[in-house]
C-alpha cells in the first residue's frame, strides 16, 4: 500500500511541476541595451519581440518570456528605426525610417535587409501591414504611403502617395499623423493625430478621413493597438495607455480605461501579446547616453 501511495505522489508531482512552469509569470520589465533609445515595438512568432532604436536604427530581438535578447540588425550612423510591424505571412519586419524619408524591410529571423523603400520627405512615423499592402504615416506632411505586397508578403512595387483629406487636421511643424492601425479586413485604417488629440478612420485608397467621435475626449496618442473593437492609444506625455471602446463601424468611441504603470517613462508605442500590452520607454528628455537604461514594460489589458 505504501508503494502505491508513493507512486501516486510522484505522478502528481510529475504533472504539477510542468504545469506550474508553464504558468510562470512573464517579466513585467524587459531590459534593452544601454543607450538604445527605443521608439517602436512589434511582436513576432511565439513570444518573440522586436524594438527599434532612434539612435542608429538598430533592431533588438528578444523573448518576452525570458527577457533575453540581443541586437538583430546592427545600427548605422544617421539611420532611424521608428514604428514597426511584423508580417506573419512573410516573417518580415517593416520599419518606418523617420526623417530619412524611407522604410526598411528586414528578415525577422536573420535580420537581413530585404528592401529599402523611398516614401517622401518629412517624418515617416509608423506602419501597419495588411493583406496586400503596408501603410506608413508621415507626421510632418498630410499624406500617407501604400507599399504594395505580393502574395508572399514581399514588396512588389514602388510606394503610392495618398493625400489625407476629409476631417483630417494638420498643423505645420507639429507631429500630426502618428500611430496607425487597420481593421481585420484592411478596408479601414485608423490614424491618430498627436497634435490635435483626434482619431480618424481613413479610407486606404482615397485618403478621406472621418473623425471618430470620442465624446469630447482628447487623445494625444502615439502608437496604437487595435484588438477587435477596442483600441489602445499610448500617451507617452501622460505615462499612460488609454483604452477606447469603438462602436461598430468605428464612427464613435468612448474611453473605458486608463492603464498606468510605475515603470512607464514616456512610453511611445505598444504591441499586444496574449492578455498583455508591451510598451517601450523612450524617456524623451533624458539624454540617450551609453549608460542610459531603457526598457519594455508589460501591463495587463
Amino acid at each position: 500500500m505504501r508503494r502505491i501511495v508513493t507512486l501516486f505522489v510522484v505522478l502528481i508531482l510529475a504533472v504539477a511541476v510542468p504545469a506550474a512552469a508553464q504558468t510562470a509569470p512573464y517579466p513585467d520589465v524587459v531590459s534593452l541595451p544601454g543607450g538604445f533609445f527605443p521608439e517602436g515595438i512589434a511582436v513576432g512568432e511565439g513570444s518573440t519581440a522586436y524594438a527599434g532604436s532612434l539612435v542608429d536604427g538598430a533592431i533588438w530581438k528578444g523573448d518576452l518570456r525570458t527577457g533575453d535578447g540581443g541586437i538583430l540588425v546592427p545600427g548605422v550612423e544617421g539611420r532611424l528605426a521608428v514604428g514597426m510591424d511584423y508580417d506573419e505571412s512573410s516573417g518580415n519586419l517593416f520599419v518606418a525610417g523617420g526623417s530619412s524619408g524611407n522604410a526598411a524591410v528586414y528578415d525577422g529571423d536573420s535580420g537581413a535587409t530585404l528592401a529599402v523603400v523611398d516614401l517622401g520627405p518629412g517624418f515617416i512615423n509608423d506602419v501597419i501591414v495588411t493583406n496586400g499592402a503596408a501603410y506608413f504615416t508621415n507626421s510632418f506632411v498630410p499624406e500617407f504611403y501604400m507599399v504594395p505586397l505580393d502574395a508572399r508578403g514581399e514588396v512588389a512595387g514602388t510606394a503610392v502617395t495618398i493625400p489625407l483629406s476629409g476631417d483630417f487636421q494638420f498643423a505645420p511643424g507639429q507631429f500630426n499623423a502618428n500611430g496607425i492601425e487597420a481593421s481585420q479586413s484592411g478596408n479601414t485604417l485608423i490614424v491618430v493625430n498627436s497634435f490635435f488629440g483626434e482619431l480618424y478612420t481613413v479610407d486606404p485608397t482615397s485618403g478621406v478621413a472621418a473623425a471618430i467621435d470620442l465624446g469630447g475626449a482628447v487623445v494625444n496618442g502615439d502608437g496604437l493597438v487595435l484588438v477587435g473593437h477596442t483600441i489602445y492609444a499610448v500617451e507617452g506625455g501622460k505615462n499612460q495607455i488609454t483604452e477606447i471602446a469603438l462602436a461598430p463601424g468605428f464612427a464613435s468611441g468612448a474611453v473605458t480605461d486608463v492603464i498606468t504603470s510605475a515603470a512607464f517613462a514616456v512610453p511611445t508605442t505598444a504591441a499586444k501579446f496574449g492578455s498583455s500590452l508591451y510598451a517601450v520607454n523612450a524617456k524623451f528628455g533624458t539624454p540617450p547616453l551609453p549608460t542610459t537604461p531603457y526598457e519594455i514594460v508589460r501591463v495587463d489589458r
